[in-house]
């Protein structure tokens, strides 16, 4: 239970992380205390697009109360085709203090959320644990999510030991130079295995609770890219030989040419069914039985989950 943690550093010398930060792998050394902006332009106060209950994650971390998600502004990887490029490249969001990040968790709890699902969090960490140790004050104690896209820095993970209770990691690339083309980083592959093995380490597989809630451990996100731009059966092998086949997987065929995908081909178009099915059955060969899949959205059609964080209900299937 998160009321019942102890973080491993006070709250100076998580701000003094800051000053020349490190939190990731481009280590920009920037000093956001000073207003320096590094490569994901983020400052020293926490930035925030939305804070609400949401109704689409995998089952387990949405269940029926809702996932308490709060997107957070700014990242530290660049995504020709981010869903979320509005607040990821955009910026699009609010500047906040460590007490209003501390009530909206609070607030998530109180609307009878599962968990607080924290999404881009990984240039966030200081300011999350910040707020994390003044909610606890109030009786905060719902698990934590770390949904990450996957570009962490191993110590930096190693620093969240016992703080968050599930991490949701992307794996998006095998290939680096995919990696580098597509999202801008040529290291993707090394820190994102390593920081994954980590987070395995900490947690282990997914647990879930007797109404099928998950309460600890690791749930990876594989999107299913056109043109197997995302190299998943090598990710798959890796997950395989370095984890365990007790991980929980959620291969997503939600993939759509959003942002400056159109101008990036195979990325221009969404998956077809092949694409998708080739995966899954692949994940299936290899012995993987937990885990979550989706229908592939023809082109053309509606998608409920295409968010736009422009509109205060970000989600079409949005229910309050």
């Amino acid at each position: 239970m998160v009321g019942k943690k102890e973080l491993k550093k006070t709250h100076g010398d998580y701000w003094g992380m800051l000053e020349r930060c490190t939190l990731c792998p481009h280590r920009c050394g920037a000093n956001r205390l000073a207003g320096d902006k590094g490569f994901c332009g983020a400052g020293a106060n926490p930035s925030v697009s939305t804070a609400m209950p949401h109704y689409g994650e995998e089952p387990p971390i949405s269940g029926t109360g809702g996932s308490g998600t709060i997107f957070f502004s700014h990242c530290n990887m660049q995504c020709v085709y981010c869903q979320n490029y509005q607040i990821s490249q955009g910026h699009h969001g609010n500047e906040i203090s460590i007490s209003t990040l501390a009530r909206h968790m609070i607030d998530l709890k109180e609307k009878g959320c599962h968990n607080v699902n924290l999404v881009s969090p990984t240039i966030w960490v200081p300011q999350i644990a910040t707020a994390l140790a003044e909610a606890g004050k109030s009786g905060f104690d719902l698990p934590l999510v770390y949904n990450t896209g996957g570009y962490d820095l191993p110590g930096t993970i190693k620093m969240l030991d016992g703080i968050i209770d599930i991490y949701m990691p992307d794996m998006r690339y095998s290939d680096p130079s995919n990696a580098g083309k597509y999202s801008g980083i040529m290291d993707y592959v090394k820190y994102n295995r390593n920081s994954v093995k980590e987070m395995y380490e900490q947690v282990g597989g997914l647990k879930l609770d007797r109404n099928g809630i998950a309460v600890k451990g690791v749930m990876i996100r594989l999107l299913v890219l056109p043109g197997n731009i995302a190299g998943i059966k090598d990710t798959l092998d890796f997950i395989r030989s370095e984890l365990s086949t007790d991980v929980y997987l959620s291969i997503m065929a939600q993939y759509y040419p959003a942002y400056r995908a159109s101008g990036f081909p195979p990325l221009s178009r969404r998956i077809t069914r092949e694409e998708y099915l080739d995966v899954v059955e692949y994940a299936g060969e290899k012995g993987f039985d937990y885990g979550y899949i989706q229908d592939v959205i023809p082109a053309g059609s509606g998608d409920p989950f295409i968010p736009d964080f422009k509109d205060g209900r970000v989600f079409k299937y949005y229910r309050k």
